[in-house]
């Protein structure tokens, strides 16, 4: 686990000065060491030439000649790399048959020696979750690649001199923008996307220019600032010729790849189904007890440390609980909120529990992350089908007519009948009515932060040429084509691991993690895992739904029913409590700030109309909403970007 940059193209002591600062800013995804490579000498001239710059956390083979960038023997390929590729003692065997040599016991030297065999082909034999990339010295391109699912991040960039193009790519949005060679000015594509998600939905990023590399896809670059990208993988379509009873096999392999480590590893144990699997599978695969965590709450209704408790007795691990008040909470908000890297309404909470992990003296831990997605655990995958066929039997009427009526009913329900309309699910009812059933669009509108009448009162611009429902157009069209045809369960799975896990589930936990110098590894999204589901019957796979009868059965057939006997309770923060209470004074400061609001693209006189109503209780407006906004701000004011 590691922060990777460099500069591909036009090149001199400047950018490869910018190149370090990227480097520098990274330092906590690798405080062990670092390191830099460049192809071609380098001074005040510009020359065409790739540097690398690295940064290594120290987790498989801890000597230094696992130290990045790291030069292949056999061919001079160089290689920076983020991550860890879980199956490489397999392909270290397999390349050794095939006349290879290791020098090192780390899965950075089996990468570089599997493109050295297979070229870019390599990318289809891995397991695991990375971001690298590799100078190739026989034709001076550079090939990077992004792991399947997205858990590691890949951010680029072109910037023009005099000389020419260079592409900087880099672990970190913050990153490229600590170069000081990039772009300040807001991409208002992303602007549209944050607003209606409460993240940015790639391959944009809030600043103009910088891009992310996609999940599943890889890139070729030339000294001559070339970009090619392409699609190596992709959430196959559905079937019904897959062995249920293979999932336990399946599982169990990936939970056993994720727990090898020369440090120390613990794992998130909340007391849901999904962490408790992962603990579970994990206690009958080790020799020793595991070492779990808890967070803990002294507001009761948020903690559930009672139900991790259970878990970690049945199993007998190593348990700790650690405690996080509202005061440790605004003591340590400055360094939490430095931590996202694009702003996000929910991100904050993981920084906390990396945080506490990393104190207890650990380096890695296993999350059960994937699993309300791929197995059906979300309120969405007993929604959205309803609302699914409602919205096609209902799309026949007017929508002059259908809003009103549909505005009216979810006033009612929720009981708010003050100046700002309920922004939860019932208050998008009209907007779902108009998707006439398309689950692509309907799932963005049951997602989005508000409904679509207000948010396009927040925004300033309205133009909405390059993105609809919060995504981009050609993203948009990519799920439509996704989910087009899909039973509807597997059509939800389909939207929740590309948008809210790959999007920002994944973005969050990794800036969060890293930024505590921790590695979370999430072994229930293995590629394989993933592939082994969609080859299950719907109904075997999600039903009951909500309930997640299936990784129960699979991962944790051995722990009794009474455990999970409760309500299904997601980690969250008191954040609703603590807003208006102890943070009322620094949220209403930065949602009042008018021209920190302008200078964004807001519309100054809605988020107070947002806040105001807040502040009042107003029914059917989530605090996420106002944090949402709140971190946007707070982001853009402290890194400077702005409209212009």
């Amino acid at each position: 686990m590691c922060g990777i940059a460099g500069a591909i193209g036009n090149i001199n002591e400047g950018i490869a000065e910018g190149v370090r600062k990227i480097s520098e800013a990274q330092k906590n995804r690798g405080p062990d060491a670092s390191g830099e490579w460049s192809s071609e000498h380098l001074s005040s001239n510009s020359v065409q030439a790739t540097f690398f710059a690295h940064r290594r956390l120290k987790i498989i083979d801890l000597h230094d000649s696992a130290n990045q960038p790291f030069v292949s023997r056999r061919t001079n390929n160089t290689l920076i790399f983020n991550g860890e590729i879980y199956n490489y003692q397999e392909l270290k065997k397999e390349l050794i048959t095939l006349g290879h040599e290791f020098t090192t016991t780390c899965d950075t030297e089996v990468l570089i020696a599997s493109y050295d065999q297979w070229g870019k082909a390599c990318v289809n034999r891995f397991s695991g979750m990375f971001a690298f990339a590799i100078y190739d010295h026989s034709n001076q391109t550079v090939f990077a690649a992004r792991d399947r699912v997205g858990i590691k991040p890949f951010y680029y960039t072109t910037i023009n001199s005099a000389g020419g193009p260079t592409v900087l790519i880099a672990s970190q949005l913050r990153g490229l923008l600590a170069s000081e060679l990039t772009s300040k000015q807001l991409n208002a594509t992303a602007l549209s996307s944050y607003l209606w998600n409460g993240f940015v939905c790639g391959p944009d990023t809030l600043v103009d220019g910088i891009f992310q590399l996609l999940p599943g896809h890889t890139m070729t670059i030339d000294h001559g600032g070339n970009i090619v990208t392409e699609k190596y993988w992709q959430i196959p379509k559905s079937s019904v010729g897959g062995d249920p009873n293979a999932i336990r096999e399946t599982l169990e392999k990936s939970v056993s790849q994720h727990m090898v480590s020369d440090v120390p590893v613990g794992i998130f144990l909340s007391g849901g189904k999904d962490s408790s699997a992962v603990a579970t599978m994990a206690s009958r695969l080790s020799s020793e007890p595991v070492k779990t965590f808890t967070i803990t709450f002294e507001e009761a209704e948020f903690n559930e440390a009672v139900y991790a408790k259970r878990v970690a007795d049945c199993i007998k691990s190593d348990h700790q609980e650690v405690l996080l008040s509202e005061n440790i909470f605004r003591d340590q908000l400055d360094d939490a909120l430095a931590s996202v890297d694009q702003p996000t309404f929910d991100g904050i909470n993981s920084y906390f529990v990396s945080n506490a992990v990393k104190q207890a003296g650990l380096t890695v831990a296993l999350a059960g992350t994937g699993g309300d997605e791929l197995f059906g655990g979300y309120t969405s995958f007993r929604d959205l089908p309803r609302a699914r066929s409602w919205s096609k039997r209902l799309s026949i009427i007017p929508d002059a007519l259908i809003r009103p009526v549909a505005n009216g009913f979810s006033r009612v329900l929720t009981r708010n009948f003050g100046s700002l309309p309920p922004q939860t699910r019932w208050g998008r009812l009209a907007d779902a009515i108009a998707t006439e059933g398309e689950m692509a669009k309907l799932y963005q509108v049951a997602n989005g932060l508000f409904t679509m009448n207000f948010y396009n009162q927040l925004k300033s611009d309205h133009d909405e040429s390059a993105a609809t429902y919060g995504v981009p157009k050609a993203r948009m069209e990519e799920f439509m084509s996704m989910v087009d045809h899909e039973p509807d369960l597997h059509a939800v799975s389909k939207m929740e691991i590309s948008i809210f896990l790959g999007e920002r589930l994944l973005r969050d936990t990794d800036a969060a993690s890293m930024e505590n110098s921790l590695e979370v590894r999430v072994p229930l999204i293995d590629h394989d895992v993933i592939e082994a589901l969609f080859a299950i019957d719907q109904d075997r796979r999600f039903q009951p739904v909500r309930e997640k009868p299936l990784l129960r059965e699979m991962a944790m057939w051995d722990l009794p029913d009474y455990i999970f006997d409760r309500p299904k309770l997601g980690f969250e923060l008191p954040l609703d409590r603590w807003c208006r209470q102890g943070l009322k004074g620094e949220v209403g400061a930065i949602l009042t700030d008018a021209p920190l609001c302008e200078s964004v693209g807001l519309e100054p006189a809605a988020v107070a109309a947002l806040w105001d109503a807040y502040q009042k209780n107003a029914a059917g407006l989530h605090w996420s909403r106002i944090w949402g906004i709140f971190v946007l701000l707070w982001w853009c004011k402290e890194y400077g970007v702005t409209q212009s």
